[in-house]
């Protein structure tokens, strides 16, 4: 049972981080609307309703603040590494569960929004942000860790698994997440996410598969 003063020490510090995520919101909205370069420290700080001292104690600068936002990203893309591979199970339910996990991430707004800034960012000053999406690039390393597995098993062919997993995740990005974020396309229903996922898990599978 939690102690009585448990409230008064932990209070302080969720004010923080929600001042904090309020910063990392804003500044995710002033880098999509007006853009990394004409976004200032000061609009930032107006728009969470915090001082510009504050914003200045969470992130020393711009390029801080752009890092926390790729960090959130890639965290959200790390999630995807909790469903291990289960040795001797079939491979289409396994692999069906990772790409409904996968949809379930593009869809969310928070996600696509980090992405937004992301990518624009990579497009416009590429020498500030290509390490940064290059490690973004690294952290769908569930489903990769997934395939590494299942080659070892035997249950895939012999492949470069990161290059395996990067075909894999392409089938799903290009029906639910490059139409949504560069044309403005609406998001897949259930229905069509689950045609999507059995439709990329099978071609997958009709290519690498030894065993299902």
């Amino acid at each position: 049972m939690p102690s009585p003063s448990a409230p008064k020490t932990t209070a302080p510090q969720r004010l923080t981080d929600r001042k904090r995520q309020a910063i990392v919101e804003s500044a995710i909205e002033a880098f999509r609307t007006q853009g990394f370069d004409a976004t200032s420290m000061d609009r930032i700080a107006a728009d969470a309703g915090v001082s510009k001292r504050t914003v200045y104690n969470h992130f020393p600068s711009k390029d801080a603040l752009f890092a926390e936002i790729l960090a959130q990203l890639w965290g959200k893309a790390a999630g995807l590494a909790e469903q291990a591979y289960a040795q001797g199970q079939p491979l289409r339910p396994q692999l069906l569960a990772l790409m409904q996990q996968k949809l379930r991430m593009l869809e969310d707004e928070h996600f696509v929004g980090l992405a937004r800034v992301a990518i624009a960012e990579a497009i416009h000053a590429p020498e500030r942000a290509r390490e940064m999406v290059a490690r973004m690039g690294d952290k769908d390393e569930g489903i990769t860790v997934w395939i590494r597995a299942a080659i070892a098993d035997g249950a895939l062919k012999k492949a470069d698994a990161q290059f395996a997993s990067h075909q894999l995740q392409s089938l799903i990005k290009g029906f639910a997440f490059w139409p949504q974020l560069t044309m403005g396309q609406s998001t897949l229903t259930r229905a069509q996410q689950q045609q999507v996922a059995e439709s990329a898990v099978d071609m997958f599978l009709a290519h690498y598969a030894t065993k299902c």
